[in-house]
């Protein structure tokens, strides 16, 4: 599938344009925008622009998304809050959950925010990224529409529920560790789909308990019709741990749930009793700790580095070139991608409908010449 690059700049002004063009607020729409991009800019293609117009554009025209984001905060004491979302922008919902609960954290140590009614908000590591560039560690998870079967199940339960945590470090980037509670995501496979990659095997179970393998978007629309379920990290079974991932996700499901009233595993399939579109009422939780409320940043910061540069110094395996910690490879894509993102053809015709619905005429596209 061909690629053109688009300059950063370029795409962040046409997104965020139309994002207002959408009836999101101008200020709105800039954060919209930022945690769209970041997810391109550190390489994780499957939750950037490839989902700006299925999953945001389409959400806010088909009335399940409301572009306006009324953030109430429904109880708060010093160190903790409960904010409801109102099926508002995710985005923002997260962006201004985590700075609370960072300036908690900076006033009293640590901070909390629990979010319920919220929308998708984008990729989970923009959130503690925001709390180590402040020199605390930050933590997020959410939870989402059911697609994962818990272990020795096959039904869809709960969402992919990824545990983020940042930490930060000395080095050019910070400890960041950003994934689903699942061995892959549906934006992943609806990736896998747009590329014509087949799903991988053993991430994908059916109802007879075997694994679904093949066309991505077939298995997709097994995953959304209810026969088929995304496995745990760890896999089918307890041989490889499958059970580990599957506490994890429901740790995940909890905390975004149980503090804040919220809905939780079927309630969040998108769907009202007669099968219509609905809002999906996700959680989301935020947790900030300020290192300087404990022996300071910038021991924590030297701490962090010298642990991760232990272990990259260690034994490699026969043929390895060198041993990754959490969030380097991403740093390494974003140093890579300084000229812009790649986009691929069905994303660029997407991205021209758009423009021409929202009579965007002063942008071209690359694409287009």
């Amino acid at each position: 599938m061909a690629k053109t690059v688009v300059n950063w700049k370029l795409i962040t002004d046409f997104v965020i344009d139309a994002f207002v063009g959408y009836g999101i607020p101008r200020e709105d729409a800039e954060i919209c925008a930022d945690v769209l991009l970041e997810s391109d800019k550190r390489g994780i293609e499957s939750h950037g622009v490839n989902r700006f117009k299925p999953i945001y554009l389409d959400r806010i025209r088909d009335g399940i998304q409301n572009p306006v984001t009324n953030f109430e905060v429904v109880k708060e004491t010093p160190c903790t809050a409960v904010v409801d979302g109102h099926d508002g922008m995710g985005q923002v919902i997260g962006y201004k959950s985590m700075q609370m609960a960072i300036d908690k954290a900076k006033q009293y140590g640590l901070g909390m925010v629990v979010v319920r009614n919220s929308c998708h908000y984008g990729i989970a590591g923009y959130y503690p990224s925001m709390a180590c560039k402040q020199g605390c560690i930050g933590i997020t998870g959410t939870n989402a529409r059911p697609s994962v079967a818990p272990t020795f199940g096959v039904e869809g339960m709960f969402g992919t529920n990824p545990l983020t945590i940042g930490i930060p470090t000395d080095e050019d980037f910070d400890f960041l560790i950003d994934c689903a509670t699942s061995i892959t995501q549906n934006g992943k496979i609806e990736y896998y789909e747009r590329i014509g990659e087949d799903v991988h095997p053993g991430t994908v179970i059916g109802l007879d308990g075997q694994p679904i393998e093949g066309d991505a978007g077939e298995a997709l629309k097994k995953i959304r019709g209810g026969t088929a379920a995304l496995t745990t990290l760890g896999g089918i079974g307890e041989a490889l741990g499958g059970y580990k991932g599957y506490g994890y996700a429901m740790v995940v499901e909890l905390l975004s749930a149980v503090l804040q009233d919220g809905n939780y595993g079927k309630a969040l399939d998108g769907k009202d009793k007669d099968g219509n579109k609905a809002p999906y009422h996700l959680g989301h939780f935020f947790i900030a700790i300020d290192t300087n409320h404990f022996l300071g940043e910038e021991l924590c910061r030297k701490k962090a580095g010298d642990i991760i540069r232990s272990v990259r110094a260690s034994k490699k395996a026969p043929g390895a070139e060198r041993i990754y910690t959490a969030g380097e490879k991403e740093h390494l894509i974003r140093l890579s991608r300084k000229d812009g993102v790649p986009i691929n053809d069905s994303v660029q015709k997407e991205i021209t409908e758009v423009r021409d619905a929202l009579g965007l005429t002063k942008y071209k596209f690359p694409w287009e010449d």
